[in-house]
């Protein structure tokens, strides 16, 4: 336990480090550092809190898992809402006042992981059945993806969505019984794109990203080039020049097209060796843990962070379409690291009362109830 948790740690120190020294590389040809300054205070905000959460007992989170539900809807809804909502390039995803903003979709999804995995824990002998295992933890995440999807975030509708349903699978709902929802949902996103002109003409410009690259595919392929000019090793910290003006958001969810022309094909690796890493021993670690609810709990946040590291390098890389999602504890955006680095408390806390060796709590049980997913 304690390699996993040394691992954990060094990796999401690295994260951090690299995300600052590139927040600043790709703001160099902006005036003043007032990412590099907002990322600096959002970040000690984070790790005020992942420290906080790593010396609490993650158990404590049961007895209000559905008052923080309950608060998540409120905060989505009131995105929705005009002159509360702050709306920019058409999506309403902020609440705030200036530069002051939160994003409430960041708080949603960590809302939601702990919620299923309190009703994981509670009904896990009877996650088998229809009705507990499907159709009321469907009446938990429908609201939340809904309110997403409205903003539209069509990314985060996805990435919650994936993890909600890896996570029902891991407390042991069967295949059969989430296949037409999975279906449903497929064919329901489809139809959006599909009547969606902005989200359609970005498929057809990831399809055909030669011939959109003036239009619609110009980030992508911007992106493309900037990792290819970067080869194995780099132009060098600074150097990279698609960052100046030539990749849009290159801050935030392109950042690793800087890294990887700046940095080379050797860091790009490193990066998704780090995220690998973070996801292996995440899942270490809540398949340690004392009660179900810390293994639903560490699984949730594992996949979370893991689901949207692949989104965004598949974006980046070109191997998925533009989502619109931030590398996690890379990428400018104060929301989305504050909820990743309390969820990487909360995989320290589980990790400081887990079943294994010398790192039981002391009062804590010495096993837990293995779920019907993992007995089978």
């Amino acid at each position: 336990m304690r390699i996993a948790v040394t691992v954990l740690a060094f990796c999401v120190a690295a994260l951090l480090a690299l995300g600052m020294v590139m927040l600043y590389s790709s703001s160099m040809a902006k005036p003043g550092a007032h990412y590099l300054v907002s990322q600096f205070i959002w970040c000690g905000l984070g790790l005020a809190l992942c420290v906080t959460a790593a010396n609490l007992d993650y158990g404590l989170l049961k007895k209000i898992a559905v008052p923080i539900l309950l608060l998540a809807l409120v905060l989505l809804a009131l995105v929705l809402v005009p002159h509360i909502g702050i709306k920019i390039n058409g999506a309403r995803r902020w609440l705030g006042y200036g530069s002051a903003r939160f994003q409430s979709s960041e708080f949603a999804k960590l809302a939601l992981i702990i919620a299923l995995a309190w009703y994981g824990e509670r009904y896990q002998r009877q996650m088998r059945t229809w009705k507990r295992g499907v159709v009321i933890p469907a009446l938990m995440v429908l609201p939340v993806v809904a309110l997403i999807f409205v903003e539209p975030d069509r990314g985060a509708t996805v990435l919650l969505a994936s993890v909600s349903g890896a996570m029902l699978l891991i407390a042991g709902v069967r295949w059969m019984n989430i296949a037409p929802l999975l279906v449903a949902a497929l064919a329901g996103l489809g139809y959006s794109l599909w009547h969606d002109p902005l989200r359609r003409k970005r498929i057809w410009g990831w399809l055909n990203l030669e011939e959109g690259k003036n239009d619609v595919s110009y980030q992508a392929y911007q992106a493309m080039l900037a990792l290819g000019a970067g080869g194995w090793t780099g132009l060098g910290l600074g150097n990279g020049r698609q960052k100046l003006g030539f990749v849009p958001e290159n801050h935030t969810d392109f950042i690793l097209s800087v890294i990887g022309e700046e940095l080379g094909l050797v860091a790009t690796l490193l990066v998704v060796v780090a995220f690998v890493a973070v996801v292996l021993c995440g899942l270490f670690i809540a398949r340690n843990a004392r009660d179900t609810f810390g293994l639903l709990l560490g699984a949730g946040i594992s996949l979370l962070i893991g689901f949207q590291a692949f989104i965004n390098i598949g974006v980046v890389t070109g191997a998925l379409p533009n989502k619109g999602l931030p590398l996690p504890f890379v990428s400018y955006g104060g929301s989305n690291l504050l909820i990743m680095l309390t969820s990487v408390g909360l995989l320290l806390s589980i990790a400081r009362h887990s079943r294994v060796g010398d790192s039981i709590a002391v009062g804590s049980p010495a096993g837990r109830e293995i779920p019907a997913a993992q007995s089978a």
